[in-house]
């Protein structure tokens, strides 16, 4: 097996045809050097230099492997260093889950700074509800997920993003929109939208805060979507509630948000991600979240 060190004295003698200047830029003395070089050609079983001369040179089957080694050469100098910067996590793949409401406020600046930091990482994000990103983290589908709770979160590693209250999104001309925060107990009356999906972990929070307040939310129109949400409000047919970071995204004509009076459960974001196994892209993106959280 030829060894690489042999390899590269052999490209260095091959580019100087001078054992004194190769062995000088290889830091080694000039018979190490032609011994090594003997060595290579003992491996190979064949001459690469011709020694029948003052001057060096090399023989056709020196010339073909100066070719061939130097091209496998930059090949490996190039995986070499891939595999460098993988380790650092700066090429690969990195997969996220995200709940839809933190594809508004939160996730997009995240996303910015990690691409600004990591441009060559190959970064696909998947919108899903919070049941749907634990069942795809469980089979390795993504790496890391943005969850809205409530939600039930076992064997995986949480940081929480944000924790904040509800904004509640009703038509302009609504009596409440005159009030500069509503409490819970004047929506029991109210139809409302289900927001984002009937599976997702928001809606489950959106009927727990509502039976706490003593009243049964009456469902009027199902949305998948928060813009959809909005737009139902805007034409009537009810009110909805979204995480207070959603009332920028929430505004059109039409429609007005309001925060929801306290007390009221907070809801939070979390960042949740396997305890082992990692991918190193995985890694540095939790690093700038960590920063975030600081």
């Amino acid at each position: 097996m030829v060894e690489l060190r042999h390899l590269r004295y052999f490209l260095v003698l091959a580019e100087e045809l001078h054992f004194g200047r190769a062995a000088r830029r290889l830091h080694i003395a000039q018979p190490g050097l032609s011994q090594q070089i003997q060595a290579l050609e003992r491996e190979i079983g064949v001459e690469l230099v011709d020694r029948s001369r003052r001057r060096v040179q090399l023989t056709a089957a020196g010339r073909t492997f100066f070719e061939e080694g130097r091209r496998g050469m930059v090949q490996l100098e190039r995986a070499v260093d891939l595999a460098r910067r993988a380790g650092r996590g700066e090429v690969g793949r990195l997969s996220l889950g995200a709940a839809e409401s933190a594809t508004y406020a939160i996730l997009p600046s995240l996303l910015r700074e990690y691409a600004r930091r990591y441009p060559e990482v190959d970064l696909a994000v998947r919108e899903m509800s919070s049941g749907v990103q634990l069942a795809a983290l469980e089979r390795g589908e993504v790496d890391i997920a943005f969850i809205r709770t409530p939600v039930e979160i076992k064997d995986f590693e949480t940081m929480t993003l944000t924790e904040e209250s509800m904004a509640l999104v009703l038509p302009e001309d609504h009596p409440l929109a005159r009030k500069r925060t509503v409490p819970l107990t004047a929506l029991s009356n109210e139809r409302f939208i289900l927001h984002p999906t009937p599976a997702s972990g928001w809606t489950e929070f959106m009927y727990a805060v509502c039976r706490n307040a003593g009243f049964e939310p009456r469902i009027s129109q199902s949305a998948s979507e928060t813009t959809v949400a909005v737009s139902f409000v805007a034409a009537g047919l009810g009110v909805t509630l979204v995480p207070e970071s959603l009332s920028g995204a929430a505004r059109r004509p039409g429609v007005v948000t309001r925060p929801v009076a306290s007390p009221v459960p907070n809801t939070r974001l979390l960042v949740v991600y396997p305890r082992d196994g990692l991918p190193e892209t995985a890694r540095a993106f939790l690093d700038i979240v960590r920063k975030r959280t600081i």
